[in-house]
């Protein structure tokens, strides 16, 4: 559905490929698709009927059925809608009640929210947790002040109706959120448009987001530090429906392969896979589960299938609430809230000495996660390792020992997620457009600016050579082939490479307009520019 409304790139003639360097005319196109992919992309009411549909499952009813909180007014919704959609598109959808509990849904649909808002592309036809922050990025970025205030407004709706910043919008999300950014896409629309009143009116819901990551079962009280949990039982709906591969075999089929082929010595396997009865246990689907508010999902982040996450404190979580924290004081400060700010400065200090007396390996140079079952970091290299420079939480001497370790990451398409290569996504040797502009910016923060670019430099030309041969922008790349058709190495999740696609276009258009004039120059060689060995 959402490849067909990508037909507007006919307008760029593709011809023969051949590997020159790009001209100004591919610049502009690659710019102009961006451009018009916010268009493409966004959702509204008005849109709703091609909102509901969820490309990850089949119809049970010719109707598409869309759920409003019981705490909302199902007569104005019903009202509004009527005005803004037309007759044939309002008999698309169904309107239902959500039940107070989610376990008691039969059919899964979409979640009303009442402002537009632009989803990932491909099989992600809804508004996604951390996702829409990087979407923000390069809205605010593009001009589209507008529509980034409009997601955040639908954010605010979700902790409000929904009780958190959800995963994505539909039902089946309803037991998780993901990495948090709130705070900052707060900050980012609050920075353009100085709106004091609606900045006010915004912090109640920011206060609630924050206890949902800081309470249980979010926070082990042991290390004072958070952890991924989601609240569901069981298979996850969407994985059993949508990620099946070409013989029909879900996700969860082939972990129950790989479980019966393989050892695995980074967990107590019995935990997660009853051998005798050939099935997953309770736990691995609380695990499964929690490994996808990550974000992270799947990789071997955590042992294989990250299953075990729901026993460490990860250092992104931990890093993106620390920035929650910092980001509230200066919101209180803003406000004129002193004493409020004082207090948001002081949980920040605290979580930045527990990051850096857990999670930093002073062996190796690296941020790890921390298993505080077993009381150790994990040494896993992942690029989550740049958090803390994001965030501001390491030390110069600890950022310094960081860039030392580029090697394990920097390939000729940017950085790769991990240095293991385990058949999931989130692992080498792929590269996911939101890690390239964390790291970067890490870097740049702590002054590494030649390193930034280069990283900049060679994720960016890769794009645009796929973009030139493809005339598409997807979700991942392989930045060791430089290549965007990764379904030969994918064994486990969805092997798809979705085109849109939401973040890869906002980091790109965030990435290219930091660059020098030189450097954008270099942005157009077909192979980048060097890495050093």
């Amino acid at each position: 559905m959402l490849c067909a409304a990508f037909a507007l790139l006919s307008l760029f003639s593709s011809g023969s490929i051949a590997q020159q360097r790009a001209s100004g005319q591919e610049l502009r196109a690659i710019k102009e698709y961006i451009h018009r992919s916010w268009r493409l992309l966004r959702r509204s009411n008005a849109q709703l009927a091609q909102a509901a549909v969820d490309p990850k499952f089949k119809p049970s009813s010719v109707r598409w059925p869309v759920y409003i909180s019981p705490r909302e007014d199902l007569a104005a919704v019903e009202k509004r809608l009527a005005a803004e959609m037309s007759p044939a598109d309002l008999a698309r959808i169904e309107l239902r009640t959500l039940p107070d509990d989610p376990a008691r849904i039969s059919e899964h649909g979409l979640l009303y929210l009442p402002h537009p808002y632009v989803v990932p592309g491909g099989r992600f036809n809804e508004m996604y947790g951390w996702d829409s922050y990087f979407i923000e990025v390069g809205l605010l970025r593009d001009g589209e002040t507008g529509l980034a205030k409009s997601m955040v407004e639908n954010f605010l709706y979700q902790v409000e109706y929904y009780g958190k910043v959800l995963n994505a919008n539909r039902t089946y999300y309803l037991t998780r959120s993901q990495p948090p950014f709130l705070t900052r896409m707060v900050l980012d629309v609050y920075r353009r448009t100085r709106d004091r009143t609606w900045l006010e009116k915004s912090v109640p819901a920011m206060e609630k987001y924050y206890l949902f990551w800081t309470t249980g079962p979010h926070l082990v009280a042991e290390t004072g530090l958070s952890r991924y949990y989601d609240f569901g039982e069981g298979p996850a709906p969407e994985v059993v429906s949508g990620e099946r591969d070409a013989q029909g075999r879900t996700h969860y089929d082939r972990v129950r392969e790989y479980y019966r082929t393989h050892e695995v010595k980074d967990y107590v396997v019995s935990l997660y896979y009853d051998r005798g009865r050939d099935r997953l246990t309770d736990l691995f689907y609380k695990g499964d589960r929690s490994m996808r508010e990550s974000g992270f999902d799947p990789s071997n982040r955590f042992g294989p299938f990250s299953v075990d996450i729901i026993n460490y404190n990860p250092v992104c979580l931990n890093s993106l609430l620390y920035v929650m924290e910092s980001d509230m004081a200066q919101i209180m400060n803003e406000l004129g809230r002193r004493r409020e700010a004082a207090v948001w400065l002081r949980r920040a200090a605290e979580r930045r000495q527990r990051v850096n007396r857990l999670m930093w390996d002073e062996v190796d140079g690296l941020y790890y996660d921390y298993n505080f079952v077993e009381r150790r970091r994990r040494r896993y290299p992942f690029v989550t390792t740049f958090y803390p420079l994001w965030a501001g939480i390491a030390s110069a001497q600890q950022a310094a020992r960081v860039v030392a370790n580029l090697r394990l990451f920097e390939r000729r398409g940017g950085l790769q997620t991990s240095t293991n290569v385990s058949g999931s996504q989130w692992d080498a040797p792929f590269g996911w457009a939101p890690m390239q502009l964390l790291a970067v910016q890490g870097l740049q923060r702590y002054g590494y600016r030649r390193e930034a670019e280069r990283i900049a430099v060679n994720f960016l030309s890769l794009v645009l050579q796929e973009f030139i041969e493809h005339r598409t922008i997807v979700e991942k790349y392989d930045v060791v082939r430089r290549k965007s058709d990764v379904g030969g190495g994918l064994k486990f999740g969805y092997a798809s490479n979705e085109i849109g696609f939401g973040w890869t276009n906002a980091a790109w258009t965030e990435l290219y307009a930091q660059l020098t004039p030189r450097a954008r120059r270099l942005v157009l060689r077909p192979d980048g520019i060097r890495v050093p060995r």
